[in-house]
């Protein structure tokens, strides 16, 4: 097992292209299942949850195989509708793959998801979605049996809560469909629209992605495509945050900026320069931000969650206090303890955390508890005096592609060992 070590206090320059999106590239790789022939799906990044996803597909009989940042997926010879616990276990958003196996083979098999605890991430939302469109789901032991003898029948759907996983599931589900879908109080999120341009690309017939209510035309049959992955919102926003907590200037290449719409305003009122000029984004700070005062996790188009963590670590010495409130997983301040030995000042009850900056962190071993915390101790260690020892890079590598190579290549003092 790897473990991180990073000298702080370093000044970052240069410039670094930002990685495909993990968020868009794992529900693309689920759909593929929907489709005929082979899909090529371009800038994917290499991470050990698109690696789950690809002995999925291979464990249901598709071929799947990498090169380099190119995916290619054939689902013709596909043949198993079960995904066993073990599989299952290895992500939290392995669900995902529920609707297409459903929709292909009108039955599907598969144990509750694993991955990071960040607290319940229920996935009634999925199954009741799928009820509407006339599957009957048991639950035996531990594990999920969906079917639809008929197959699935077009229906509205009406979301308690806009869950992105909810809505991809629906909407690949529904591609194969007898009817119109809608989907109502649907997730918003740039990677459903980037999930939707794919699935059109294949055949479908999908209105509305990237909106409050998706509508999609049930098809007989979809095809295989080629299809760019989009740019990383959550990963391009931690450098940003590596940046900022060291007082340098840096340029992101293959920026999509409508996507940082909630994240870039939070580093202009501290402090920082941002521009941007044909997909790249210069960004400087000066040696020591603002407070970011409040800061309040919401759906898309609101403040992401995914990047809570990664600006709390630059908020531990900012000047002035930020108020952290998380709204949407409840267990997500498991960093905190460990922000906390390097000297940060911060109190925190239930979903609100108080952060008041202090002069400066002190490097020490910290231990990773989940992927956007692993990256937050990342950042806060950039920004500490001496070493920062973070003890696993386990959940990191899940959703950032050598990370430690990529800082690196920035000035960072970051050791893979």
């Amino acid at each position: 097992m790897s473990k991180l070590l990073i000298e702080g206090s370093r000044k970052l320059r240069g410039a670094v292209k930002v990685q495909g999106a993990k968020n868009s590239t794992l529900p693309i790789l689920a759909a593929t299942v929907v489709t005929e022939g082979e899909n090529v799906i371009h800038n994917c990044p290499c991470l050990t949850d698109i690696d789950v996803s690809i002995r999925i597909l291979r464990y249901l009989g598709c071929s799947a195989s990498r090169h380099g940042h190119t995916l290619l997926v054939n689902t013709d010879n596909m043949t198993d509708c079960h995904i066993p616990n073990s599989l299952m276990r290895e992500m939290r958003s392995s669900i995902v793959f529920l609707g297409g196996i459903l929709a292909r083979f009108k039955k599907a098999r598969l144990s509750f998801p694993g991955g990071c605890e960040l607290g319940p991430r229920p996935i009634d939302l999925h199954l009741d979605a799928l009820k509407k469109l006339g599957a009957v789901i048991t639950e035996h032991h531990g594990e999920i049996y969906c079917k639809a003898p008929k197959g699935l029948v077009g229906g509205t759907v009406a979301l308690a809560f806009p869950s992105v996983g909810a809505t991809e599931n629906i909407m690949i589900a529904a591609c194969l469909a007898k009817g119109t879908t809608i989907i109502n109080n649907a997730a918003r999120e740039p990677e459903i629209s980037d999930l939707a341009d794919y699935l059109n690309k294949c055949g479908a017939e999908i209105y509305g992605a990237g909106e409050g209510t998706v509508v999609i035309e049930g098809k007989e049959k979809l095809h295989g495509v080629a299809h760019t992955v989009i740019p990383d919102r959550i990963v391009a926003a931690t450098l940003m945050s590596a940046a900022a907590i060291t007082g340098s200037e840096i340029y992101l290449e293959d920026i999509m900026s409508t996507h940082l719409s909630a994240v870039i305003p939070v580093f202009e009122e501290a402090g920082c320069n941002i521009s941007v000029k044909e997909g790249t984004m210069k960004f400087s700070s000066p040696e020591r931000i603002k407070g970011l005062k409040l800061i309040r996790t919401n759906p898309y188009p609101g403040f992401p969650t995914d990047a809570q963590a990664p600006l709390m670590a630059l908020s531990t010495v900012s000047r002035g206090i930020t108020v952290f409130v998380e709204t949407i997983f409840e267990n997500r301040y498991k960093h905190i303890g460990e922000f906390l030995r390097m000297g940060a000042n911060i109190k925190a009850e239930g979903r609100v955390a108080v952060v008041e900056g202090v002069p400066e962190l002190y490097g020490t071993s910290v231990e990773a508890m989940d992927l956007r915390g692993s990256a937050a101790l990342v950042v806060a260690g950039l920004g500490a005096q001496g070493t920062t020892e973070i003890d696993t890079t386990k959940y990191l590598e899940r959703g950032y592609e050598d990370l430690d190579v990529v800082l690196s290549s920035l000035n960072a003092s970051v050791k893979k060992i």
